[in-house]
C-alpha cells in the first residue's frame, strides 16, 4: 500500500435520521487499488432515505456510510493497477467521501465529454437498467411505471428506448409528472386526479399495462401494480418494498396469468453477460454511453447541487419535502 498522508472527509448516518460529515485517514491504494478524489456524487433518494430511517428492510446498524454513484478523478494507483493512471476521469460505486479506493477492475473511465455530474448517474442508470432488461420489453407493447423519482423515470426511459409503446408514468407529483414528460413519456397519470386502472385501460385499448414497473418500494403500490398489468402481463418489482404487501392472487395474478418478477439489483450475472442479464459492469459502461450520446436525459432530474458540507440538509429535503426534489448531487469542491 502507497503511504498517503492526507485527511479526508465523508458522509455518515451516526443513528437513525442523523446525517453529518466526519474526518478519516485516507489510505493508498493497495496494488491493485486506484485512489480517487472525489468531484460529485448522486444520493440514491429511496435506498439512502431508507436506510437513514432504518426502514423495513433495512440492516438499522449505525454508523453507516452511505453512497454508491461516485465520479471522480484518479490521484494515485497501486503496483499492479495498468488499465489506470493519475488523471483519469472514472467513476466508481463508493460512499460519499473526499477520497475513495476501489478496485481498479470495478472502475469504469468516463467518456470526455461528459461532466462529473452527468457521469454520477451511472449506478442508478443501471440498476433501472437491468430491471427493464427482466421485462424482456417488445416493440409496440405498454408498459406503466409506478413512481417517478430518479430510478422510475431512468426506468420510463429506457423502456422507451426498448421499444416500449406508449410508456406511462404513475406519480402523486404533478412537478415530477412533468419532468417525465420532457424526458419522454408519452402520457403521465396523478393516481389523485383520475381513475388509475379506467386511464391505464384507456390508454392500452382496454387490455391493461402488458409491462408495469414498480419503483416505489411503497408495499401497497405492489397491489396496484399487479391490478393494472393486463392477461398474461409482466410485474417488474424494481423498487425495494419497505414493508408488507396484501394481494388477492386469485383475481390478481392466477386469473390474469401474469407474471411478477423479483428485479433487486443484486440478482445480476457476476461474471458474464447473457440475454436479459447483464453483468453490474456491463450496464454501467451503456449507461455512461446512453448519457454520452443523449438517449438517456439525467440533467433534467438534477434538483439541486449542494456542498458535501450540507449533506444535512440534502437528507433533510429528500425526507421531508420528496414531492419537491427529484436528484441531488453533493459537490466535493466546496
Amino acid at each position: 500500500m502507497k503511504k498517503i498522508d492526507l485527511r479526508g472527509k465523508r458522509v455518515v448516518f451516526k443513528e437513525k435520521r442523523v446525517v453529518t460529515t466526519e474526518d478519516f485517514v485516507v489510505k493508498g491504494p493497495e496494488p491493485d487499488q486506484v485512489l480517487v478524489r472525489t468531484e460529485s456524487s448522486l444520493i440514491s433518494p429511496g435506498t439512502e432515505t431508507a436506510f437513514l430511517m432504518a426502514l423495513p428492510n433495512t440492516p438499522k446498524k449505525f454508523p453507516m456510510y452511505p453512497g454508491y454513484s461516485n465520479a471522480g478523478i484518479i490521484v494515485a494507483t497501486g503496483s499492479d493497477a495498468s488499465t489506470f493512471k493519475p488523471g483519469e476521469r472514472v467513476v466508481s460505486r463508493s460512499n460519499h467521501a473526499t477520497h475513495v479506493t476501489v478496485k481498479e477492475d470495478r472502475t469504469l473511465r468516463i467518456p470526455d465529454t461528459m461532466s462529473f455530474d452527468d457521469a454520477s448517474f451511472f449506478a442508478l442508470s443501471s440498476i433501472a437498467m437491468q430491471g427493464i432488461r427482466k421485462a424482456h420489453i417488445e416493440l409496440g407493447e405498454s408498459v406503466v411505471v409506478l413512481g417517478q423519482g430518479l430510478v422510475g423515470n431512468l426506468a420510463l426511459q429506457l423502456a422507451k428506448l426498448g421499444g416500449g409503446m406508449p410508456v406511462i408514468g404513475i406519480d402523486m407529483f404533478d412537478n415530477r409528472l412533468e419532468t417525465s414528460q420532457k424526458c419522454g413519456a408519452d402520457l403521465t397519470f396523478n393516481p389523485s386526479q383520475v381513475s388509475l386502472e379506467e386511464a391505464v385501460r384507456n390508454a392500452t385499448d382496454g387490455k391493461g399495462a402488458d409491462v408495469v414497473v414498480e419503483s416505489t418500494g411503497n408495499p401497497q403500490a405492489v397491489s396496484t401494480a399487479i391490478d393494472l398489468a393486463g392477461k398474461y402481463g409482466r410485474v417488474i418489482l424494481l423498487g425495494s418494498t419497505r414493508g408488507t404487501t396484501e394481494v388477492n392472487f386469485y383475481s390478481g395474478v392466477h386469473r390474469k396469468g401474469i407474471s411478477v418478477i423479483g428485479a433487486h439489483e443484486s440478482l445480476r450475472p457476476l461474471h458474464e453477460s447473457a440475454h436479459g442479464q447483464w453483468t453490474q459492469k456491463d450496464d454501467s459502461a451503456l449507461a455512461l454511453r446512453l448519457i454520452s450520446k443523449g438517449l438517456l436525459k439525467v440533467r433534467e432530474l438534477v434538483s439541486e447541487k449542494i456542498s458535501f458540507r450540507k449533506a444535512d440538509e440534502a437528507y433533510k429535503k429528500l425526507v421531508e419535502s420528496k414531492h419537491q426534489v427529484i436528484g441531488v448531487i453533493l459537490d466535493w469542491n466546496k
